[in-house]
C-alpha cells in the first residue's frame, strides 16, 4: 500500500480551513481543520485577513498529511473550493493589498440598490444573479473606489482580483485563474457566453486587467512549489463550495438537488445544459467539464447554521449546537412560536436586504426549548421556500443533503416533513470536499468518469415524509405570516 496514491482537498470556508485527504473509494484518510477570525470594522462589515485564510489552510494541508499518514509524493491531485463571492485583491507577489471582503458584508446594498433600479434585469439575463451586495462585482467596485492608489494601480496592471480559489491557486502555482462556477457568482461574468462582460465591467468601473483567467473546473492550472510541499502536485480542481457539494452528490443529472447547510443553506437543482431563469432565484453555473457547461438553479439562504451560532454564542441558551436536538423533542410542536433569522436580510426566494431577525409568538411559557426547536424548524423553512420556486422549472423527487446540521436528525425528519419529499444523507458527509477531489483526480485520470463517482456515491439513511398534510401545510402558513413580519424592517425602524 506504500505507493497508493490519494486526492488531497482544499476546503477553505467562512469561518475555517480545512484539508481532506481522500483514497480511490471516496473515503476520508486524514483532516485538518483550522479557524480564522471574522473582523468587523462597521456594523454591517464583515473581513477576513487574506494572510490568516492562507496561513490557516496551509497548516491544514500538513495536519491532513500527518492524520493520514501520507507524505505529499502519494498525493496525485490537489482540488480547491471554497467560500464564494468573497473578493479579495493582490499584487503580482501574492501580497494582499486590503482585507477580503466577505459575502456576508452589506457595505455596499445602498449601491446596488441604485444599479438594481436601473440595470436588474440586464445583470439578471447576463448573469443569472439577482443583483445583490452578496456578489462580488459591487465589493470590488468599493475596493477600487475606497482604498487609496488601488485604482491607479489596477489600471496599470498591478492589481490581481479573485474569489478565494483564485486567491490559493495563485499562492500554490502563481497562476491567475478561476474556474467557471466562481466566476458566474461575481456579477460581472456573461453566463451564456462564457466570459467577462464588457458592459458589466464598465457598469461597475472595473478594469479588466485585475480579471483571472476562466477555466474549466477541471483541468491542470499549475503545479504547486517545491518550496512549499517539497513536491510539484497539480492543482487540478477548482469550484465553488456549493457547485462542489452538489457534484460531490453525484447530482449529474437534470432535476437532481442537494442543499447544504452550513453557516448558510444552499440549495442547488441541476437544469443540465439549459440556462433556466426564475424570478426569485439565481441561476448559475454549476461546473464547466469535458468541453461542456452544465447550469443550476440555486437558493442562497444567508442565515442557517449561523442562527444555531447565536443561540451559543449570542444568547447563550446552550453550550454545543448538538444540544438543539434533545431540547426541540422535549416538544410535541413548536406550540406557535417562530423564528425568522433575518440577521443579514433574507436571500432567496425573498431577496430583501432589509428584513430583520423576528422571534414570534413569544409567552410566558416560552422557554429555551421553544427557541431551539423554532430555529431548527426556520432552517427547514427556508429549504422549503426555494425547493417550491425550483419545482416551478424542474421535477424534484428527493433532496440529497449534506453539512455540519445534517447530523440533526430531527431536523432532517423535519425536511422531509415540511417538504413532503425524501431526504437523503450520504455516508460521506463531506460532499464539499468531496466533490473538489472528484474534479481534480478527473483531470489526471485519478478517477475515470462520471459513472464511476456515480458508483462511489452512498447512502447513510433516508428520512421519509411522516407528517400529515393538514399540519404540513398550517405550519408553513404560520412561517409565511412570521417572514411577512420581519420584511423590510431595517427601512421602518432606520438602521
Amino acid at each position: 500500500m506504500g505507493d497508493e496514491k490519494f486526492i488531497l482537498s482544499l476546503d477553505e470556508g467562512t469561518t475555517s480551513a480545512r484539508a481532506i485527504i481522500f483514497d480511490r473509494e471516496g473515503n476520508v484518510r486524514g483532516i485538518g481543520q483550522y479557524e480564522f477570525p471574522q473582523h468587523y470594522p462597521k456594523p454591517g462589515w464583515v473581513e477576513h485577513n487574506p494572510e490568516e485564510i492562507w496561513d490557516a489552510q496551509f497548516r491544514t494541508i500538513k495536519t491532513a498529511l500527518e492524520r493520514a499518514k501520507v507524505d505529499a509524493g502519494r498525493i496525485a491531485a490537489i482540488g480547491v473550493t471554497n467560500q464564494r463571492e468573497t473578493t479579495l485583491v493582490w499584487d503580482r507577489n501574492g501580497r494582499p493589498l486590503y482585507n477580503a471582503i466577505v459575502w456576508q458584508c452589506r457595505r455596499t446594498a445602498e449601491m446596488v440598490e441604485e444599479i438594481k433600479r436601473e440595470y436588474g434585469n440586464v445583470i439578471k439575463e447576463k448573469t443569472g444573479l439577482v443583483p445583490d451586495a452578496y456578489f462580488s462585482a459591487s465589493k470590488l467596485k468599493w475596493l477600487l473606489d475606497n482604498v487609496p492608489g488601488l485604482r491607479e494601480r489596477a489600471e496599470r496592471g498591478e492589481v490581481l482580483f479573485g474569489t478565494v480559489d483564485t486567491f490559493l491557486i495563485y499562492r500554490l502555482t502563481g497562476e491567475h485563474v478561476t474556474d467557471y462556477s466562481n466566476a458566474s457568482r461575481t456579477m460581472l461574468f456573461n453566463i451564456k457566453r462564457l466570459d467577462w462582460d464588457d458592459e458589466l465591467l464598465e457598469l461597475f468601473d472595473i478594469p479588466a486587467e485585475v480579471l483571472p483567467e476562466v477555466r474549466e473546473s477541471s483541468e491542470v492550472y499549475g503545479y504547486t512549489g517545491k518550496e512549499l510541499l517539497g513536491r510539484e502536485i497539480p492543482v487540478s480542481g477548482d469550484a465553488g463550495d456549493q457547485q462542489a457539494a452538489l457534484f460531490g452528490q453525484a447530482a449529474f443529472e437534470t432535476g437532481m438537488v442537494k442543499a447544504t447547510y452550513g453557516t448558510g443553506s444552499f440549495i442547488l437543482a441541476n437544469t443540465g445544459k439549459m440556462v433556466r431563469y426564475s424570478d426569485n432565484l439565481l441561476t448559475t453555473i454549476a461546473w464547466g467539464l469535458n468541453g461542456r457547461v452544465s447550469y443550476a438553479l440555486e437558493g442562497s439562504v444567508f442565515v442557517t447554521g449561523a442562527a444555531v451560532q447565536w443561540l451559543r454564542d449570542g444568547i447563550r441558551i446552550i453550550e454545543h449546537a448538538a444540544e438543539t436536538e434533545g431540547l426541540a423533542r422535549k416538544l410535541e410542536s413548536n406550540e406557535g412560536v417562530y423564528f425568522v433569522p433575518a440577521f443579514v436580510g433574507l436571500g432567496a426566494p425573498y431577496w430583501d436586504q432589509f428584513a430583520r431577525g423576528l422571534i414570534i409568538g413569544i409567552t410566558r411559557g416560552t422557554g429555551r426549548e421553544h427557541l431551539a426547536r423554532a430555529t431548527l424548524e426556520a432552517i427547514a423553512y427556508l429549504t422549503r421556500d426555494v425547493i417550491g420556486e425550483m419545482e416551478k422549472l424542474v421535477g424534484i423527487k428527493e433532496l440529497r443533503v449534506d453539512g455540519g446540521a445534517t447530523a440533526n436528525d430531527f431536523l432532517m425528519q423535519f425536511q422531509a416533513d415540511i417538504l413532503n419529499r425524501r431526504v437523503v444523507r450520504p455516508v460521506v458527509k463531506e460532499t464539499t470536499a468531496l466533490g473538489a477531489a472528484y474534479l481534480a483526480g478527473l483531470a489526471v485520470d485519478y478517477w475515470e468518469s462520471l459513472d464511476e463517482i456515480r458508483r462511489l456515491w452512498r447512502a447513510e439513511r433516508v428520512f421519509e415524509p411522516a407528517m400529515d398534510g393538514e399540519t404540513r401545510e398550517r405550519l408553513y402558513r404560520g412561517w409565511k405570516e412570521a417572514v411577512k413580519r420581519a420584511l423590510g424592517w431595517a427601512k421602518v425602524v432606520g438602521v
